[in-house]
């Protein structure tokens, strides 16, 4: 489970009342905002602190994944600079009877707060600047306490939300009926033949000429090499929805065969691909469901080149539906082997993952692991990488910024 801290002063009734958080993708002059990028690590059984006139005012539990959805109507002139496409997360809200004022218990939460994207001041304002940011499980605990039983409630149903499987269709069907908005429109365009009409509402399911093109550039699923065009699926890297013209959506660069399960994961962005075919992870997706659909989180895997249209549609996929934050909110440090375990309990990290040249895969690693004795008491910096919390989180490797000699190949 991870904490955050959502900002809702403009929103904050539309949004306790209909049950989400939303976010513009990027800021009013196009560039990326750490705030709203937080947004696309959020994952089902989080557990959010809603901050709105200087008050914690709900807790919720997240309950879906981010997804790509229009703005809320119901926002009217709230955040009329934002774009009209943003990331949506669905939230089951609870709103406090015991709200309570960050700012008056500052000497509780001061030791806890993060010193990047912090939510508050250190003299406990609000920062208008934010509007996700994560939340140390020091200053989460600090805020439960405070919060008390309805927190402690919420946190018990966010780990059994965490941890048990509930079904939830809303991401799916928000994006159908966005789709279906589309679809309609292009049918009551008179400067669309009936002929091209029927062609591009093919393409929003994979098929028709769009299937056709694609199937002239890609003849296997990128990820399991089943080839059975019955059992393959004509993906858009840039979704249907997102496409600026009806070429885009008939394009066939604009797409790969997967089959079902792997198209599921790549059209939600818990999949995606770098330009030179180095498969991408998110960090929210379901790491056992991902080993049981046969890709190995922890696993480097490179399933080739691609073409350069189809370079340009991936970073597209990459920039606007991969879930994964583009800013560095995890930071990587060095740490000596016998003070590494003390410095992650100071800083609340619950896991951990360790590399030492020579030695082979990623070790797993939590607070409380001591060198094994079969091993040279290390002599030097070694490179650790870690999240704050929760299960691992798999990125590029990380070398050792030096290596003691006994570890050397």
């Amino acid at each position: 489970m991870h904490y955050w801290w959502v900002n809702q002063n403009q929103t904050y009734r539309q949004e306790i009342g209909g049950g989400y958080m939303w976010s513009p993708k990027l800021n009013k002059n196009g560039k990326l905002n750490p705030f709203y990028e937080f947004m696309r690590e959020v994952a089902p059984g989080d557990l959010v602190f809603s901050f709105a006139d200087t008050l914690i005012k709900a807790i919720g539990i997240a309950t879906s994944s981010c997804y790509d959805c229009p703005k809320p109507p119901e926002f009217g002139a709230a955040g009329k600079v934002w774009g009209q496409t943003g990331w949506r997360v669905d939230v089951r809200w609870l709103k406090l009877k015991n709200t309570i004022k960050p700012g008056s218990h500052m000497d509780a939460l001061g030791p806890y707060l993060p010193e990047k994207y912090s939510p508050l001041t250190p003299s406990g304002s609000g920062l208008q600047s934010v509007y996700l940011t994560r939340v140390p499980p020091g200053l989460a605990d600090a805020l439960i306490s405070l919060i008390g039983s309805e927190a402690t409630h919420a946190r018990r149903m966010a780990d059994s939300w965490a941890s048990d499987v509930v079904p939830t269709e809303t991401p799916a069907l928000a994006q159908a009926e966005w789709e279906q908005d589309l679809a309609e429109e292009i049918e009551a365009n008179p400067a669309v033949t009936v002929t091209e009409k029927r062609q591009i509402i093919l393409a929003r399911r994979g098929q028709g000429k769009f299937r056709e093109r694609v199937s002239r550039i890609e003849h296997a699923c990128r990820i399991t090499g089943v080839n059975r065009p019955e059992h393959l699926i004509a993906s858009h890297c840039k979704p249907w929805r997102d496409c600026e013209s009806n070429d885009e959506r008939l394009d066939g660069e604009n797409g790969l065969l997967l089959t079902p399960t792997v198209d599921h994961l790549f059209d939600r962005g818990f999949i995606s691909f770098e330009n030179d075919g180095e498969l991408l992870i998110s960090p929210v997706v379901h790491r056992e469901s991902l080993r049981r659909m046969g890709i190995l989180p922890a696993e480097r895997r490179n399933v080739g080149g691609f073409t350069e249209g189809q370079r340009r549609y991936l970073e597209f996929h990459g920039e606007a539906v991969f879930l994964a934050a583009r800013v560095k909110a995890l930071q990587i440090h060095s740490f000596t082997l016998q003070t590494a375990p003390v410095t992650a309990r100071r800083e609340g990290l619950e896991s951990a993952t360790f590399r030492i040249k020579g030695l082979e895969p990623w070790q797993s690693w939590i607070p409380d692991w001591r060198p094994p004795t079969r091993l040279p008491k290390p002599r030097g910096i070694c490179a650790f990488r870690y999240r704050p919390s929760g299960p691992g989180w798999w990125g590029g490797i990380t070398r050792a910024s030096r290596v003691p000699p006994a570890f050397a190949r």
